[in-house]
């Protein structure tokens, strides 16, 4: 079961946090629909070689990132889209396309699009195409300390 990981992080922090099953769905715009989460509250996680190293870029499920605008953002001209087949070793745990913005139980490093920290609530896929988990920003802000960037997104 992929969420039990992400469930015991959380529950060893002592994060209040909401866990909401619903019909099978990958993409994050489906996920979101299927959860009835609006695709702007729902947040997609995207893995990204940035700087020669893997990284979780977290944005709203409705939006994608600009990878132009991106690359000079971080002064990175070769940062790029991570392919399924470089990152799934990271995740053993996750269906792929599924996994949780939580970077600290990979390793990884986690940014922000500026636009979430507005939010009260992140819902976020919980490892498999089946459960996410909804709960307070502050919290995830908390526990996974991200970096907050203000990026361009196009609309999905």
């Amino acid at each position: 079961m992929p969420a039990q990981k992400v469930r015991e992080f959380l529950d060893g922090r002592g994060i209040k946090y909401v866990t909401i099953r619903h019909s099978p769905a990958v993409t994050a715009a489906e996920v979101a629909a299927s959860a009835h989460v609006a695709g702007r509250d729902f947040a997609k996680t995207v893995i990204m070689w940035l700087g020669g190293h893997l990284a979780i870029v977290v944005l709203p499920s409705s939006r994608r990132i600009v990878l132009h605008d991106l690359r000079e953002l971080l002064e990175s001209p070769e940062a790029r889209f991570a392919t399924e087949t470089e990152f799934c070793e990271e995740f053993p745990d996750c269906e792929v396309g599924a996994m949780p913005p939580l970077g600290n139980l990979y390793n990884l490093p986690v940014l922000v699009e500026e636009s979430i920290t507005k939010e009260s609530e992140i819902t976020f896929n919980a490892g498999s195409h089946t459960e996410i988990i909804n709960m307070a920003y502050a919290d995830f802000a908390d526990a996974v300390k991200p970096t907050v960037l203000k990026f361009m997104t196009t609309v999905s």
